[in-house]
């Protein structure tokens, strides 16, 4: 059986976020996500910093490591109309303004590595790698009993590694429970 370098790189990273889930996450979730005729279904695992920066009025800045396997459905590879499956192993640090307590309303941002299964060519947007950032900014809500309501706004690109580099956003919805 052979293995090519990127798929080999993508058994890898998907090993690492599978291995880290067992080193107790502090918080879950999963999100569904829509774009540029594409679905996308992600499952993460999150581990909170113990940092708290510019701390005031109740509020600070802390943050989380997430690590998220994701299912990319495109619903028009290379302009036909066919579907295109795409798994997505990704890591990324989030910053959080939140309150000290981490419960109520938040706003965060996050930048973070990806690596694609097969190169994304739908709709008139085709990649050139496999290799991708995925930033996002978002909103949500902790409840008292620990859910996370959230919507966000992500972006993957390659940013500039390799051209073309069309990029492709999404819109997301993610529910989470914390441990």
């Amino acid at each position: 059986m052979k293995f090519s370098l990127k798929k080999s790189l993508l058994c890898g990273l998907m090993l690492t976020v599978v291995q880290s889930v067992t080193y107790a996450a502090d918080s879950a979730s999963l999100e569904f996500a829509t774009g540029n005729k594409t679905k996308m279904l992600r499952a993460g695992a999150q581990w909170t910093w113990d940092e708290q920066w510019y701390k005031s009025n109740g509020t600070h800045i802390g943050g989380y490591w997430d690590a998220t396997l994701a299912s990319w459905q495109g619903n028009n590879y290379q302009g036909s109309g066919a579907k295109q499956n795409i798994v997505d192993a990704g890591i990324t640090p989030v910053f959080r303004l939140q309150n000290d307590n981490k419960k109520g309303a938040y706003a965060e941002a996050g930048i973070g590595l990806h690596m694609l299964s097969d190169i994304y060519d739908n709709n008139g947007r085709k990649f050139s790698t496999n290799f991708q950032f995925g930033d996002h900014i978002g909103v949500g809500y902790v409840l008292a009993n620990g859910w996370d309501l959230a919507v966000k706004i992500q972006h993957y690109s390659n940013g500039g590694v390799k051209h073309p580099n069309p990029g492709v956003n999404y819109a997301v919805v993610k529910a989470g429970l914390a441990f």
